[in-house]
C-alpha cells in the first residue's frame, strides 16, 4: 500500500514547483512516480492528428518522484506524514500523523 494514491491532494516539497499544490492524476508504483495536475509541466511538440486538431508546442504534465510529494490531510488541511493502521475488521488504512484521522 502506497502513501499517495490517485485523487489525493499533495504539496510539492522540493524542485522547481516547490510549494505548489495539485491533485494526483495517476501513480506509477514501479517507477515510484506520479503525475500531478499542473505540476512539472514540460513542453512537447505535437503533430496534428486530424483536420480539426492543430499541432504545435503543448504543455503536458511529466511524472514527479513520490519522495518530492507530501500528502495534504483532508480533515486538518495541512501537509502531513502518513502512517498506517489496521482496523478491527482487518482492513489497512492511512492515518494523518498530525490529527490521527483517516485520510
Amino acid at each position: 500500500m502506497f502513501k499517495i494514491k490517485k485523487n489525493d491532494t499533495v504539496l510539492v516539497i522540493s524542485g522547481k514547483d516547490k510549494g505548489k499544490q495539485g491533485k494526483v492524476l495517476k501513480v506509477f508504483p514501479k517507477e515510484k512516480q506520479a503525475i500531478v495536475e499542473k505540476i512539472n509541466l514540460v513542453k512537447k511538440a505535437m503533430r496534428p492528428r486530424s483536420q480539426e486538431q492543430r499541432g504545435g508546442i503543448v504543455s503536458v504534465e511529466a511524472p514527479i518522484y513520490l519522495s518530492k510529494l507530501m500528502l495534504i490531510c483532508k480533515s486538518c488541511n495541512r501537509p502531513t506524514r502518513v502512517g498506517f493502521k489496521i482496523l478491527e475488521d482487518g482492513t489497512k488504512t492511512r492515518i494523518c500523523k498530525k490529527c490521527n484521522n483517516h485520510t
